[in-house]
């Protein structure tokens, strides 16, 4: 049966229509919307790198008085590292450089911030449990809730200003309430630093936890001293297969191995049994130990360990045990490339500044009291620096 002329011609112009329409929806596509991005075959989806977010107004305000921050590239996982951040015994403020970083976090985007220490300003005996208390709260309000709200994790150890493992001479400890007033604040479950945990032992002041194929071990070195059955356990954590199976493992501890600074070149102010630790460490395959307390930043390594000694954030900095570089106020910024032979690079700030510190400037060795250090890109020292440094600390001290 033919259709009358008019549903011919009705059905016609409907089928054009839905052809114009779907080709008009197709164009607008192929112009006006964003492509999608192209992953590669080797990368899930979410590790495509996206367009990073608008910056907070405070972050863009702190750039422009800057004129111009270096933002390097970024490696696999991307550290913003800091320390020492207390100012004078009991103080319930922070230095404005503390406030800097906090406020310049968003513009680096790290995967993860880490402190080595000093977070509050004990240690003093004086110091009474409403004191200490709001410190913990000054801390949480300028720096841990900042973080927390940016859900940025938070990987930290505990440094002699926040709860001191100094002992008397009955070998108990000196501070225990600010022990235990550090202890009462990481674990509130309201200030879940945010890390995932691989063994809490005694936490917060000896633990583990991973993070994007790393492995973290904090030990408590909030003194020089660390008590055999702990160093067991340390060893029985570094030897497990999450351990060896992470493609990289971290330290955090707040007094370093060998002597950087002036002012801390002496023992006390370092971990007892330096080598026998470093060997113990190098043994298990650790790429890096991260530590403060001698103010002063000083990229190093000894043997197959490198040494990444903090500079500081809050009050004192201090100047190296050579060479004459000022005493500097830093953060750095840590990006590790799996693939690549040296597998973590550093920029570091002088954050009055902003400008990056070229390690090139620093001293090639430091000759301290327990050992000399070398900088972290001189592999040997010339025949005149071996001389140097064993006419200061004697040729046991100088190998590298």
């Amino acid at each position: 049966m033919r259709l009358p002329r008019f549903w011919v011609q009705t059905l016609l112009g409907m089928g054009v229509g839905v052809l114009l329409a779907l080709g008009a929806n197709w164009l607008y596509a192929a112009v006006f919307q964003p492509p999608m991005p192209v992953v590669s075959p080797n990368l899930s989806p979410a590790a495509v790198e996206t367009r990073p977010p608008e910056l907070p107004p405070e972050t863009k305000e702190l750039i422009a008085q800057a004129g111009n921050i270096v933002n390097p590239p970024r490696g696999d996982v991307r550290l913003m590292v800091i320390s020492d951040l207390n100012d004078a015994y009991g103080a319930t403020t922070y230095a404005p450089e503390v406030t800097k970083a906090i406020k310049l976090m968003p513009f680096w985007r790290p995967d993860m911030v880490v402190c080595s220490g000093d977070m509050v300003a004990g240690q003093y005996p004086a110091l009474t449990e409403a004191q200490m208390r709001a410190m913990w709260e000054a801390f949480d309000k300028n720096v841990a809730a900042p973080l927390r709200q940016a859900k940025m994790p938070y990987g930290f150890t505990l440094g002699n200003h926040d709860a001191s493992s100094a002992l008397s001479v009955t070998k108990k400890f000196l501070f225990q309430k600010e022990r235990d007033m550090a202890a009462a604040y990481w674990r509130d479950p309201r200030h879940d630093p945010g890390v995932k945990f691989v063994d809490k032992f005694e936490f917060p002041f000896y633990f583990t936890f991973e993070f994007k194929d790393i492995f973290f071990l904090v030990w408590d070195g909030s003194s020089h001293h660390i008590p055999a059955e702990k160093l067991a356990w340390v060893e029985k954590a570094l030897a497990s297969p999450r351990a060896q199976q992470a493609k990289m493992r971290i330290l955090l501890g707040h007094l370093p191995l060998y002597a950087v600074a002036i002012g801390r070149n002496d023992p006390g102010e370092v971990m007892e049994n330096a080598d026998k630790l470093r060997l113990m460490l190098e043994k298990y395959k650790v790429h890096t130990y991260i530590s403060g307390h001698h103010h002063a930043y000083y990229p190093a390594h000894k043997g197959k360990l490198q040494l990444l000694h903090m500079g500081i954030l809050g009050a004192g900095p201090r100047p190296l045990i050579a060479g004459n570089t000022p005493p500097w106020k830093t953060l750095t910024i840590l990006d590790i490339r799996f693939n690549s032979p040296e597998l973590t690079t550093y920029t570091t700030y002088d954050m009055r500044t902003m400008q990056v510190i070229d390690q090139k400037v620093l001293p090639r060795f430091l000759a301290g009291h327990n050992g000399m250090v070398l900088r972290r890109d001189v592999d040997q020292l010339t025949a005149s620096e071996q001389q140097t440094c064993e006419e200061q600390i004697g040729a046991a001290l100088c190998t590298a």
